[in-house]
């Protein structure tokens, strides 16, 4: 998608053990700093799923939804699970505590009459009163036997079950049956505020029983389920899993009679909406634009107005937007719009399409997670906390919001915190002990670090010291082309290795030297460097001015001399950036941060990368200075927010322990309050914790939050009680369409 995130799987690991961040923090005191004006808290994004009562939803019909790919596992607590296998387990199994629309967790009530803390000391104990008729698709009750063995196959305890976290589950000493199974006692061994996490989904005894079925038994099946859909098959080859009613569901009736998750690339979604393949697909701006022309056209038609994503498109805009949603890039774009002036045939499939577009709404929203830029702290100059904190105070976050976010007509402020979102009840604007945006603060703190305006031209003393290298390089040139020509007698091919040498040599010299800018563009820079210079040397009567003795340094380019550096080295940054096509708009965000870092005079060389290794090979390896990535949001953040922020362990052979704090970035201070903060079981009280330890977080300059992410959702327009759900995990039960589906309408076409 448009945005890359953490995987899937690697989110299940956040409640696992702490990780990853570098360095004691000098950081100003916090007091009094941390955006606390008594204002309003920002409230969250509405859903967009077209509410509908279920009398006025169709029995039957069959539903396909757009997934990235079949997920490799079924089990949720495995460390390759990812979004697929959390929207199809959503379906099968029981959540005790679900989302609701702000965010925060809710009671439900299909399998829990009750559940509370009813003792705190001596220790923590939590009674589950479970719904009586609550059973297993088999017709066996859901029990205290499943709670236990899922707790055992979580504590950690047992290494030979595979899983990917145990946060919470570790904390608990024993559980007990009430007065029968129904009723499950849960005592913990330390208090923990985020009990409610725990049990969801919840698996049968017969998966998390033994670590076969546990590891191995659960990734393609489940033969066992509890919720209004039951798994019928997965199919890999086909790319589906398919799922039909649950005959024990006790309660609301599933309105659809078969859910289909269908694999299909970001890349194929306008297509496959076009054709009848899938119902629901969530999609990129460009084919967000495409159906909101197609809308356009058919209100125009209508004699109406047209609203949402795109409605002030051109045609010609749109049919750039159909390239590039069938994967083409903006040249081929441009070549695809003389094709629509020539090509009457192109011209014809386009119309077609558009046509069926019209059978489908946008549904917007904001989704439950940021995307932020990471400063890896662990080497170099970002491992100074003041460069962190210059970059940080130099970006506009509000003009990068609206770049995303205003185009689309969704709210644009920028997050304020880095462990809930706005309409959160654990959310409050810390960024203030960072600082509001000050390019002369930023340029201070630079200072203060030792990168200056004139710090990256070497000076004359560099220059003597680089001239005698130089003459000691010569007497080794000298040693080495003997060496050749004996090689060179023996029949051997030193020659070009030699001149492989120098060249590597040179570019090494170069790059140590005042040509190279750094600004995504180095190579470029430096050649604009070499040409100013012998631009000079054709030059009647060479450079302007006098000449300079013998052995005096060339002077830089001026694009050089801007930019800030120490000891005769730029201050040049690494930005790391997918170069997939569905990554447009998070290229477009980088771009514009390189350009106001070049404000304060920091370079940066932009990488692209594949997706498919961005993360894997750069940012959890730490191959990166900057780079942009996503958290998601939830509604448990003194578990899930301190594996991100934790302070960084040394491993046995000396490394970093490094699990998710990929910017390596801590302090003990910080951990301290994420520990406090779920041991401490009152909400208020847990809250403020948390505040503080995000103020800190924020101080460290280590994630800066930028925009939340959008939630666009391509829907069939007879749909509803689907579409953006923003923080609110979906009802299965009450989705479907406001009329039955026919064989061969779009909805049942090619399923």
């Amino acid at each position: 998608m448009a945005h890359v995130g953490v995987p899937r799987g690697t989110v299940r690991k956040r409640r696992s053990v702490a990780l990853l961040a570098t360095g004691v923090l000098t950081i100003p005191v916090l007091a009094g700093c941390t955006s606390d004006s008594e204002a309003p808290s920002p409230v969250a994004v509405p859903q967009d799923i077209a509410p509908a009562a279920r009398d006025r939803v169709a029995e039957g019909s069959t539903l396909t939804w757009a997934i990235d790919a079949v997920p490799a596992t079924l089990n949720a607590f495995q460390a390759d699970a990812d979004g697929a296998t959390a929207r199809i387990t959503g379906a099968l199994l029981p959540s005790l505590f679900p989302m609701d629309a702000r965010g925060e967790p809710k009671r439900n009530p299909d399998f829990l009459e009750s559940a509370k803390v009813i003792e705190q000391e001596p220790k923590q104990v939590v009674l589950y009163k479970l719904n009586q008729q609550a059973v297993w698709s088999d017709g066996r009750e859901i029990g205290a036997p499943d709670f236990v063995a899922q707790w055992r196959a979580l504590s950690g305890k047992d290494s030979a079950f595979w899983t990917a976290r145990n946060a919470g589950y570790e904390r608990i000493e024993k559980i007990e049956r009430g007065k029968d199974d129904l009723q499950v006692r849960v005592t913990f061994s330390k208090p923990y505020a985020d009990w409610r996490s725990l049990f969801s989904p919840l698996y049968p005894k017969e998966v998390t029983g033994s670590p076969g079925t546990f590891n191995d038994g659960a990734r393609t099946t489940l033969k066992n389920t509890a919720g209004p859909f039951r798994l019928r098959a997965v199919d890999k080859k086909k790319g589906t899993v398919v799922l039909d009613r649950n005959p024990r569901w006790w309660g609301n009736e599933a309105k659809l009679e078969t859910l289909v998750f269908r694999a299909v690339k970001a890349g194929d979604r306008a297509a496959a909406l076009t054709d009848g393949t899938v119902d629901v697909a969530d999609v990129e701006p460009a084919t967000a634009n495409r159906i909101a022309l197609a809308a356009r056209e058919r209100a125009g038609n209508a004699g109406a107005p047209a609203h949402g994503p795109g409605a002030g498109i051109t045609p010609a805009a749109a049919l750039r937007s159909w390239a590039l949603a069938h994967g083409s890039d903006e040249e081929a774009a441009e070549t695809a719009r003389a094709a629509r002036e020539k090509n009457q045939e192109a011209v014809a499939v386009y119309a077609a399409e558009q046509k069926a577009l019209r059978g489908f709404d946008v549904r917007k929203s904001l989704e439950p997670a940021y995307t932020q830029l990471a400063l890896n702290g662990e080497t170099g100059p970002l491992s100074d906390d003041r460069v962190r904190r210059a970059i940080a105070r130099t970006l506009d976050r509000q003009e990068l919001a609206d770049s995303v976010l205003k185009p689309l007509g969704l709210s644009a402020e920028p997050p304020g915190s880095h462990l809930a979102l706005a309409g959160q009840p654990a959310y409050k604007d810390g960024s203030g002990a960072l600082g509001e945006q000050d390019t002369k603060e930023a340029r201070a703190l630079l200072a203060d670090a030792g990168w200056t305006p004139g710090g990256a031209v070497r000076r004359a003393e560099d220059t003597k010291a680089g001239s005698q290298a130089e003459k000691e390089k010569a007497e080794d040139g000298k040693k080495t082309e003997k060496a050749e020509k004996a090689e060179k007698a023996e029949g051997k091919a030193g020659k070009g290795d030699a001149a492989d040498k120098a060249g590597k040599d040179d570019a090494a010299s170069r790059e140590e030297g005042s040509y190279i800018v750094g600004d995504g563009k180095a190579g470029d820079r430096a050649a604009a460097g070499d040409a100013e210079i012998a631009a000079q040397d054709r030059s009647p009567g060479g450079a302007a001015g006098a000449y300079a003795p013998a052995g005096t340094a060339a002077p830089a380019p001026a694009s050089v001399r801007n930019r800030v550096g120490k000891a005769g080295k730029p201050l040049t940054l690494r930005f790391v950036l997918p170069s997939g096509p569905g990554s447009q708009s998070l290229r477009s965000v980088g771009q514009k941060i390189v350009e106001m870092l070049d404000t304060i005079g920091i370079g940066t060389q932009i990488t692209k990368v594949s997706d498919e290794s961005y993360f894997k090979d750069h940012i959890a390896s730490g191959d990166y200075d900057m780079a942009l990535y996503s958290w998601p949001a939830t509604a448990y953040p003194a578990t899930d927010g301190r594996p991100i922020f934790a302070k960084p362990e040394p491993a046995t052979d000396g490394s970093l322990l490094v699990e998710q704090n990929y910017t390596r970035v801590g302090s003990d201070h910080i951990d301290q309050l994420f520990d406090r903060a779920v041991s401490e079981l009152d909400a208020n009280a847990s809250r403020e914790l948390l505040k503080q330890a995000d103020a800190r977080i924020w101080a460290a300059a280590g994630s800066i939050p930028l925009y939340q992410r959008p939630q666009l959702v391509a829907v069939d327009k007879k749909l509803v009680n689907i579409g953006a759900f923003g923080f609110a995990a979906p009802r299965y039960e009450d989705i479907g369409f406001t009329a039955r589906q026919a064989a061969g309408s779009p909805a049942n076409r090619k399923k």
